[in-house]
């Protein structure tokens, strides 16, 4: 059971509040207690519904889907309940999609999830047409939210059915954060994840790659002539990605980021 976290009637001084919102949050096993404090006080409208909020947070709810937002790549993208949190170690993939077409100008984000990555992207990159795709609806309303300011649209569907077929062999960025968990290594994710956010953003199948190699396949027939797809893995399944990528006609090669523990697998199509 989470710890009692008092309301606002428990205390009139907000330092008090605070106080108590630290201390409920450490006894929950929150590393980061009085971060985390700050940002539901920050988030909740009323001290009742920064103490319902902690509640939340105690009994094992991401912080993200407590608040409502996720940082990512210096942007502050809406999540929910259910949806995908986005990783810090995805912005090495958005900043090797930059460094890889610095002058996109069709941009598709696959598997998008809270469209994070899209965003991200259309960010940096400037007036960009922009969609997005997820088989998660709850993850596409977030989607639409996040991609509004950029002009992105966003569709629910599997991988590349849901995109309008005038894509094909125009789009200059395909990012697909795909999941890569192997499916038996799912139960051993933190609770966080393996509770609160969708299977299919996580499962990858048997060895993780099922999903990579679906996308690795399809691909080359959305890319620009030198067009890049971005996926995102481990290291120990970079080998196998590669196969993928090169069975499909493109040029490879695996960035990796030693900070962030982050592998990407860059696909190149023909020019």
């Amino acid at each position: 059971m989470p710890p009692s976290i008092p309301t606002a009637s428990s205390s009139s001084q907000p330092s008090s509040s605070r106080d108590a919102l630290v201390i409920a949050l450490r006894a929950a096993g929150c590393v980061f207690a009085e971060e985390e404090a700050e940002l539901i006080l920050d988030a909740a409208p009323t001290a009742d519904e920064a103490a319902a909020m902690a509640r939340r947070r105690a009994a094992g709810l991401p912080l993200e889907h407590v608040v409502g937002w996720a940082e990512f790549h210096g942007l502050r993208i809406t999540v929910e309940p259910g949806v995908f949190v986005p990783r810090r170690r995805t912005e090495f993939l958005v900043d090797q999609a930059l460094a890889a077409a610095p002058h996109a100008s069709v941009v598709v984000d696959l598997c998008c999830g809270s469209g994070a990555v899209g965003a991200a992207l259309a960010a940096s990159l400037g007036p960009v047409e922009l969609h997005a795709a997820d088989i998660d609806p709850v993850a596409v309303g977030c989607a639409r939210r996040n991609l509004a300011g950029h002009g992105g649209q966003a569709y629910v569907g599997d991988l590349f059915a849901p995109l309008p077929a005038r894509l094909r062999g125009r789009v200059d960025i395909l990012a697909a954060n795909v999941p890569y968990v192997p499916t038996g290594e799912v139960p051993l994710l933190p609770a966080e994840a393996r509770e609160h956010e969708p299977l299919t953003a996580l499962d990858g199948g048997g060895d993780g790659l099922d999903v990579l190699r679906r996308v690795a396949a399809e691909a080359p027939r959305w890319l620009a002539p030198g067009g890049c797809l971005l996926v995102e893995t481990s290291g120990r399944q970079a080998p196998a990605a590669v196969e993928a990528f090169t069975r499909s006609g493109l040029a490879v090669r695996v960035a990796r980021d030693g900070e962030l523990s982050a592998h990407v697998i860059l696909g190149t199509g023909l020019r």
